[in-house]
């Protein structure tokens, strides 16, 4: 009978192959599945913090066919929700009842992990229950600094001749801007967000068209045109807290800005000035506006009739 075995030299070449086969295996494997999708593994951005604005319809028709004691255990999810993540480092959160009909609840968190702002987000979505929180609006964005501040030689600039010429008082005049500067980028970055009744929010973009296109502009024109934009926010300090976050390939606009004010007027008279601004009345397009009321929990539950 034929022997139908391979010889000693092709079972030797059959483990050569096998042995160059696994290191190439090893060499241009993928990352294992359990290290991709690992959620102990935090997503937190090289710089800011994530900002989430979310905005649900209520459902009335479903949440009336609730018992009162599946209402009551709704209405208490969301409030131990609420609870938990506002006990998160770095974390806030935002409840407010929306005016107008374009929505009834709408939240604004803030939290560094992306992780965590994608489980929140989905826990609020259901937290009074399956169907009742339809969202309508949402937008993803980070918080950042502008990247036309003022740098230190631009301000040293700036200072009288008297205190250029005088080292002790430029020391002086540059620790003190120092010290500003710091505060600003923190509230820009790493804010904490006022409690102001008032929250306006819309999305914007600047225009990339034939006869206005802003980022055809050189930069330091941009520049420029931003310094007076800038100044005509710094005129409502006190009255108007803005907190501008990036958005570019994150949401369909450029940027989310988010307004806080304690009477709508301030926000009308600072969105109507700006518009005669060159950078918003030629180079700027904007979302639509939500307006929101900052409430505790047991107040938008009886404003919202649940």
């Amino acid at each position: 009978m034929r022997n139908r075995g391979r010889s000693p030299r092709s079972r030797d070449a059959l483990a050569n192959t096998r042995d160059a086969c696994a290191t190439l295996d090893q060499k241009f494997s993928r990352p294992k599945l359990s290290a991709m999708t690992d959620k102990n593994i935090a997503l937190v951005p090289e710089e800011g913090w994530h900002c989430l604005h979310l905005f649900y319809q209520v459902e009335y028709g479903q949440w009336q066919l609730l018992s009162r004691e599946d209402q009551n255990a709704a209405k208490t999810n969301l409030s131990s929700l609420v609870q938990e993540v506002r006990a998160m480092e770095s974390t806030q959160l935002l409840t407010l009842s929306i005016v107008t009909p374009k929505a009834d609840i709408g939240f604004m968190l803030i939290t560094p992990d992306l992780h965590n702002a994608n489980k929140i987000e989905k826990q609020l979505s259901l937290s009074l229950g399956a169907d009742v929180l339809t969202p309508v609006y949402s937008y993803l964005s980070l918080t950042e600094e502008s990247e036309y501040i003022t740098s230190e030689d631009e301000y040293a600039q700036t200072l009288e001749s008297s205190v250029r010429n005088n080292s002790a008082k430029l020391d002086e005049a540059l620790a003190t801007f120092r010290e500003r500067m710091k505060h600003y980028r923190q509230d820009r970055v790493y804010p904490t967000l006022p409690d102001w009744p008032v929250v306006c929010f819309y999305n914007m973009s600047k225009r990339r068209g034939e006869q206005r296109n802003w980022y055809a502009l050189p930069y330091d024109e941009r520049r420029k045109l931003m310094k007076g934009h800038a100044a005509v926010g710094r005129e409502f300090a006190g009255k108007v807290k803005q907190l501008i976050t990036g958005s570019t390939g994150l949401d369909d606009a450029e940027w989310g800005v988010t307004l806080f004010a304690r009477d709508t007027f301030q926000i009308k008279a600072i969105v109507y000035k700006m518009r005669f601004d060159p950078v918003s009345a030629e180079y700027a397009d904007f979302g639509e506006f939500y307006i929101g009321i900052q409430l505790p929990l047991d107040e938008l539950f009886r404003r919202l009739q649940l």
